[in-house]
């Protein structure tokens, strides 16, 4: 799945050389590929951790180290037009993608953003999203769109000052009018949780009016801990609207009261300070020349657009053939090769970049899965051998979810019943990697499979709830949480299963 950005990361107001180096910047949280020059890059990355550090501070979250597969990865293009290119549509100036093997931003060098306050600013739309990736770390509960949404605008406005200080839940001026539009989504609805929409302006209530009661709740004393005991009580199997009632009192009151608040003259917001980067926490490296050179065909692999598939395949090959022994490069090429489905071709590939560096954690997960798809197809193999590829991808870096992941899907694959191990594996990917809903749904298979479907409408609730979940899922998914609510795993896998063959077929 990815998220398609309005507008997007207007990164580097200098002007830049008409030839620059691409250079890869890395930072606590994030890995940036681009072709700017290297004090532009340096303070984009220190503007992203301030905003990282600033949300972890208001929501009291741990601050772990990372390792590659949990960075963000975020990939600078010449502009607008490589933009849709890549993405495959049309008036996109940007997107964000989620899975097991870690997040990616596709993003231009120049965004062709206004600087009218009604618009949304480059900074506004790269905050949303990514209070999104840090809203669902450590948190598998099942949130309404309106909890999503507003969490994320609620930080989408956050004012990086140059003193050092951290603004944050301004009004997004660009909600303004869908805030005061009488046909927007009621706060009844909204609350129930509704995620059928019967025209725009209530889609974009999600967002306006999830904002502006994400914004009194917390800065409303008589309201403090309504937001916590509303969530709970959909946790507990409660309906949306029965906990809204609960949690909140009368819902016409709410209401009017949230009606005042927006139309003060001013709001309250909360002032951060002292919030710094350590310079020396970002390290920037000019590529090597087969870096720079496989660089393009990386991007486009990394999209993964199958109608593309065999071209960006193709084009690997031809850039690889002038770097065969080098890791990076190799690697690059058994992963379009993958993606095209040349299992033998991606199999040879990770040979020669796990040649050039044994413990290349890339070339490692494309052995695996190369050899897991050669096995499946023959309708038999080696699954030990298989397995030790995922293994060996797990002990460079216990925290990456995909060769957990891969390791169970081994067993499916396999025909056998996944050892406790291999369900472990995968249940820990659920929670290393939340955003990937493929992961997602396979371990709610598994849990409806054991017969737990207390586990498994836990684990599907931040699936199910989701207001970008497309129209043609909402059925089963609807179907698939009702099962569970009645203890029905049989029927509830029924469900599970047609949407993981609409995902498969997504693009």
């Amino acid at each position: 799945m990815y998220r398609i950005l309005s507008a997007i990361l207007l990164m580097f107001a200098v002007a830049t050389p008409a030839r620059a180096e691409w250079q890869e910047a890395r930072s606590k949280h994030f890995i940036i590929y681009a072709d700017e020059p290297r004090d532009e890059l340096r303070r984009y990355v220190e503007r992203l951790e301030r905003f990282d550090q600033a949300v972890r501070i208001v929501r009291k979250m741990n601050d772990p180290a990372l390792s590659d597969a949990n960075r963000v990865r975020i990939f600078v293009l010449p502009n607008q037009g490589s933009i849709e290119n890549l993405c495959g549509c049309n008036n996109v100036v940007g997107f964000y993608i989620t899975r097991a093997s870690g997040s990616v931003a596709f993003v231009p060098r120049k965004a062709g953003l206004t600087n009218d306050k009604y618009d949304m600013d480059a900074d506004s739309v790269f905050f949303h999203e990514y209070s999104h990736h840090l809203q669902m770390q450590g948190a598998d509960v099942g949130l309404p769109g309106w909890a999503r949404e507003g969490f994320a605008e609620f930080f989408a406005r956050t004012d990086l000052r140059d003193d050092g200080s951290v603004v944050i839940g301004i009004m997004p001026a660009y909600r303004g009018y869908s805030l005061m539009d009488n046909n927007s989504l009621s706060i009844r609805d909204m609350l129930s949780g509704k995620t059928t929409f019967d025209n725009y302006a209530e889609y974009e209530g999600i967002y306006s009016r999830g904002w502006a009661l994400t914004h009194y709740l917390a800065f409303d004393p008589s309201r403090r801990g309504q937001f916590d005991r509303y969530i709970e009580g959909i946790q507990k199997g409660v309906p949306p609207l029965t906990a809204a009632e609960r949690a909140f009192g009368d819902l016409d009151s709410l209401t009017a009261e949230l009606g005042s608040y927006v139309r003060r003259p001013k709001l309250p917001s909360l002032v951060l300070t002292g919030i710094k980067v350590d310079s020396a926490s970002i390290s920037i490296r000019s590529l090597s020349p087969a870096e720079a050179d496989i660089l393009p065909t990386y991007i486009r692999a990394e999209r993964k657009l199958k109608s593309a598939e065999r071209d960006v395949a193709s084009d690997a090959n031809r850039e690889a053939s002038k770097y065969p022994a080098d890791r990076f490069v190799q690697a690059v090429l058994a992963q379009a090769e993958l993606n095209a489905h040349h299992f033998a071709e991606a199999d040879a590939a990770s040979d020669r970049a796990l040649a050039a560096d044994p413990n290349s954690f890339n070339a490692l997960l494309d052995k695996g899965e190369a050899e897991m798809e050669l096995a499946h197809a023959g309708g038999h193999g080696d699954w030990h051998s298989v397995r030790s590829w995922f293994l060996k991808a797990n002990k460079i870096d216990p925290e990456a979810a995909e060769p957990l992941a891969m390791f169970y899907k081994t067993y499916l694959y396999a025909g056998e019943r996944p050892t406790k191990n291999a369900i472990d594996a995968l249940l820990y990917a659920v929670v290393l990697a939340p955003q990937d809903d493929s992961v997602r749904l396979m371990a709610v298979r598994q849990l409806l499979v054991d017969r737990d479907t207390d586990k498994a409408k836990q684990t599907f609730a931040p699936f199910a709830y989701s207001p970008h979940s497309k129209n043609v899922w909402r059925a089963n998914s609807e179907r698939a949480l009702a099962a569970m609510e009645q203890g029905n795993a049989t029927e509830a896998m029924t469900h599970i299963e047609a949407l993981q063959a609409l995902i498969e077929k997504d693009d």
